[in-house]
């Protein structure tokens, strides 16, 4: 089977979603099936992955492609919520095409610390809304990674009839479990870009009432100003910065619990959830469709500062339960959350289709 991929950009770019991508066509090459991916940029060794780069307008996150390529395929498989590949291969009529949903397009309040008029952000997200539901209309298959995220959608509620759920995953074996909670350092873990909508100002006043080492993994726009707003509230916060991948995974079996305290529809699932708990690391997140589905498999959830708080505090002072949490996420990762089980429910959908 040729199976044609299109993504805005591939690794070595890095994003969620890029590795996401990699890993459908590494994993379908490593089926036997002849992968393209059509992209603006990246490349990729693997035997049966061949990825072809276009001319594309560098728009941020959302290159519109220039030229596209006469390719062939019989399957298409477009990921969004940049629309322009997925529209392009729709306009030339190739099917059946199936489309990843990977999250609403909403907004942010504030960019690099400057605040977004509501009539900009409005015009963007309902410019989106037009450039996506025609997409979605004509797919084959749509997928989205939880059943709670689909349904609480103000765009793929009225595609539920064609949703399918598949979700991310990892690769579970690049993980070794750390110790259990008692022998584990009290330090509670943020890993993540730091940008406003991942809430981490959010923990970091939490962590005004907790005894514990705050580390802070990750680069972003916002981390000079969080920084300064830490400091201003006497919080003892450690920005680590960008680490290696090992390096995160250290930290992550070191840990205590992990936090992802995101409070937008921007972050639909949370990869890191799935690789703490690989790692038998408590996690605490948002109670906020997809995220909060994902946390109560190894952890979870709060509504509000003064849950998270009360979260924290009972992962730090009780080891039962932190060592209970951490290896239910693990085996739930080890289940559900794992690359080959995943693989396999997309290869049923392309033959399906």
């Amino acid at each position: 089977m040729k199976v044609l991929l299109t993504s805005p950009y591939y690794p070595p770019h890095i994003g969620g979603i890029e590795i996401h991508t990699a890993n459908i066509a590494r994993g379908m090459g490593e089926k036997g099936h002849e992968v393209e991916v059509v992209t603006s940029t990246g490349s990729d060794e693997r035997v049966n992955v061949k990825v072809t780069t276009i001319p594309c307008l560098r728009i941020p996150y959302s290159p519109i492609p220039l030229k596209f390529p006469d390719v062939k395929g019989d399957i298409f498989h477009s990921h969004i919520p940049s629309p322009f590949f997925a529209r392009t291969v729709m306009k030339k009529k190739c099917d059946p095409h199936v489309i990843t949903y990977h999250n609403d397009v909403v907004v942010p309040r504030r960019v690099d610390g400057k605040r977004i008029p509501d009539i900009v952000a409005r015009w963007i997200e309902k410019k989106n809304d037009e450039l996506v539901r025609p997409i979605l209309e004509n797919a084959e298959v749509i997928i989205a990674t939880t059943r709670s995220y689909a349904e609480t959608s103000p765009v793929l509620k009225d595609y539920l009839d064609k949703v399918e759920i598949i979700p991310n995953a990892i690769r579970v074996e690049d993980f070794l479990p750390g110790k259990d909670a008692g022998a584990r350092d009290g330090i509670v873990l943020y890993a993540g870009r730091l940008v406003e909508y991942k809430g981490l100002p959010i923990l970091i006043r939490a962590m005004k009432n907790i005894h514990a080492r705050l580390v802070v993994l990750g680069e972003g726009e916002d981390k000079i100003r969080f920084e300064e707003r830490a400091k201003k509230m006497g919080v003892r916060v450690e920005f680590r910065g960008k680490v290696s991948y090992t390096e995160l995974k250290e930290w992550m079996r070191r840990a205590r619990v992990l936090v992802l305290p995101a409070q937008s529809r921007l972050e639909a699932f949370g990869i890191v959830l799935l690789e703490a708990m690989a790692c038998n690391t408590p996690v605490i997140a948002s109670n906020i469709p997809g995220v909060g589905e994902i946390a109560r498999n190894g952890g979870m959830v709060f509504e509000d500062e003064e849950e998270l708080v009360q979260d924290i505090t009972r992962i730090l002072e009780d080891d039962a339960l932190a060592t209970k949490l951490g290896r239910r996420g693990r085996c739930n990762v080890e289940q559900k959350y794992n690359w080959e089980s995943v693989l396999d429910k997309i290869e049923k959908l392309y033959k399906v289709e």
